[in-house]
């Protein structure tokens, strides 16, 4: 018999990336919020690789900070080593990765929370969420315990019915061995929501002392460390990096795995869940890319004060024999000792059409879905949904309305927009190739295309929109006075321009044309800039960008300006697609389905083609013809 514990406004379900972000977003909104956890000890836990951001990813974690999140603020507290990638590629692909000291890292975000008004966090299984007239009311605990609730937030990532695989051992656990969620599916299923089986894996840990590090390629982090958040300051993070080390697999590495394929659960058909295409398993890689004779494996440390390393690249569930066998193949692993096994797991999800582009369900009023619940990938994808759904649970219990992010403002945006769009059929990776408008994307700008987002729904302080509209300042001006100032011709000017192998001028040019020549840029041309002011860095990166990729950005706007005029032709949700004529059937079960938005995500929905959008197009202007002669 359950019992009334107390009223809240949120009920965050879930302790990991998604549930710490939502639920630090309502309470910063002033809304009484309890996160619930399977384990305390599990808060923002990094049960994967050992670390934050990279290719794509870094993108989204300065798109949180940007919203008012907390993850690129708690990684800048707890790395250990720090990386730009890409940095040979323009900027648009740019993106930071920090390895993470794993227990530091979840000790800083539990702390947090606890220190966070508003928030309470409570170790506990939700077996049930109480819906009355398609309407959330309550979620319950395994105890009985009832938490009369507005909105609850559904993140439970890997742990819904988890099973975790190595080779023909099973066991009904969450990652890390810990308590996995048994109850809550079957009571999602009755409340008509549709489940998925999906399936991730993690490789083994082996201990460093066992490593032969001679044998294996160093891979130090950068000499310059560029925090993650645009409210760190950089001097205050600089410190010694612990490296990584790269290492390969061999003929031996590969043989071993063929000869015991058939002791894969995955090979061997006992895996049932879909796995990640975009994050193979060794003996996935093996099969697929026969022809390869090798593969990358790095060699990341899980912490400071730790001898884990994680095999980053070697994720596998063969048995643990086999496991030990195939990682000794590995140069400098002759000797390694695996202190964790890597294994499979498996877990429910659902199909994400299910939702709205604020992660709301479309069938029940106040219920809302982020993370790996909702068949993505990755910590950083969780968070950024996480955020995304809190921000939302708050403003509509606060009469407000929603939060969208589109395809052209964020990265967050693509993300949220394929989910809820096209649905996926395989754990969904953020990645640069998803994004359309990646060059006004870029990683360096999030704060000018999303803060102000973050400001007007309470999560970024007055003080730090107040810097923000500084720099936009500081920026506009640069840019114009480089636009206006001129260089003439004199031999100063000449002599610089040989000296950089470039091309003499026989006339007056300005500053901003010469930092569009391909060999300079803003950084070189100071020496002949005789007005030039030291401004803050960042300041002088977008200046340099924004100048420099002049002609691609203004390209990729226009192409924006497009993009919005069927983004703002917004189509009701109670729409009865079967009966429009002129819709093939295909599009109209697809369009009644997902319901979309706007003409522009109708237009992105598979199945539905371009006559199927003049068709609509033709339908919006019959009702708005119609509405304005009844007026």
């Amino acid at each position: 018999m359950g019992y009334v514990v107390s009223d809240i406004d949120v009920a965050v379900i879930g302790g990991g990336h998604a549930g710490c972000e939502a639920a630090l977003a309502t309470a910063r909104m002033g809304l009484n919020t309890v996160l619930f956890a399977i384990s305390l000890d599990s808060i923002a836990m990094l049960p994967c690789n050992p670390s934050i951001g990279g290719t794509s990813k870094g993108h989204l974690v300065r798109e949180i900070d940007a919203l008012g999140g907390e993850m690129g603020k708690n990684i800048d507290k707890t790395f250990i080593q720090s990386r730009m990638l890409n940095t040979g590629k323009g900027p648009a692909v740019h993106s930071l990765r920090a390895q993470a000291d794993k227990h530091n890292y979840s000790k800083q975000m539990k702390m947090t929370l606890e220190r966070t008004e508003n928030l309470r966090i409570k170790q506990a299984e939700i077996v049930k969420i109480h819906v009355e007239n398609n309407k959330v009311k309550a979620v319950e605990t395994a105890t009985g315990a009832i938490y009369n609730c507005k909105a609850a937030i559904i993140a439970t990532g890997t742990y819904l019915k988890a099973r975790c695989l190595v080779g023909d051992v099973i066991e009904y656990t969450g990652p890390n061995g810990l308590k996995a969620a048994n109850n809550l599916s079957e009571n999602l299923k009755e409340l008509g929501i549709e489940l998925f089986r999906f399936k991730t894996g993690t490789p083994a840990r082996v201990d460093r002392r066992s490593i032969d590090f001679s044998k294996l390629e160093e891979q130090p982090g950068d000499e310059k460390i560029v925090p993650f958040s645009f409210s760190t300051n950089a001097k205050d993070i600089q410190r010694e990096q612990i490296s990584c080390w790269l290492t390969y697999t061999s003929e031996k590495t590969h043989q071993i795995i063929k000869e015991n394929l058939h002791r894969s659960p995955l090979y061997a058909g006992e895996i049932k869940g879909v796995g990640a295409r975009y994050c193979p398993s060794i003996e996935d890689k093996v099969v697929r890319f026969a022809d390869k004779e090798r593969h990358q494996v790095f060699l990341e440390p899980e912490g400071e004060n730790t001898t884990e390393m994680y095999v980053q690249g070697m994720s596998s569930s063969l048995p643990e024999d086999v496991q030990i066998k195939m990682l000794r193949t590995l140069p400098g692993f002759e000797k390694c000792e695996v202190m964790r096994v890597g294994y499979a797991i498996e877990y429910d999800c659902i199909n994400p059409i299910q939702l709205r582009h604020t992660l709301e369900f479309k069938k029940i009023d106040g219920l809302f879905s982020a993370g790996q619940f909702n068949g993505t990938s990755g910590y950083e994808e969780a968070a950024a949904q996480g955020i995304v759904a809190g921000i939302n649970a708050a403003l509509k219990i606060l009469g407000k309305e929603p939060l969208y992010i589109d395809r052209s403002e964020g990265y967050i945006g693509v993300l949220i927009d394929d989910l809820v769009t096209k649905g996926t059929n395989e754990p969904y990776r953020m990645m640069t190739s998803r994004a359309e408008y990646r060059l006004l994307l870029r990683q360096d700008n999030a704060d000018l295309r999303l803060m102000e987002k973050g400001y007007r729904v309470g999560l970024v302080s007055k003080e730090r929109y107040e810097k923000l509209l500084e720099k936009k300042r500081l920026i506009d001006e640069e840019i114009n006075r480089l636009k206006k100032t001129v260089i003439g011709v004199n031999q100063k000017v000449q002599d610089f321009l040989k000296a950089h192998n470039s091309t003499p001028i026989k006339s007056g040019i300005t500053l901003s044309e010469l930092i569009k020549r391909p060999e300079l840029d803003y950084y070189k041309i100071r020496e002949i800039d005789k007005d030039y002011v030291d401004l803050p860095e960042d300041v002088q990166e977008q200046v340099n960008i924004q100048i420099k990729y002049e002609g691609y950005i203004k390209r990729q706007m226009q192409q924006v300006e497009q993009f919005k005029k069927l983004e703002k032709k917004y189509l009701r949700e109670d729409i009865d697609y079967t009966k429009i004529k002129g819709l093939r059937i295909e599009a109209a079960q697809k369009l009644q389905q997902i319901k979309p938005r706007s003409i522009g995500q109708a237009s992105r929905i598979s199945g539905v083609s371009p006559s199927d959008i003049s068709v609509l197009l033709v339908y919006l202007e019959q009702v708005s013809r119609n509405k304005n002669t009844n007026q």
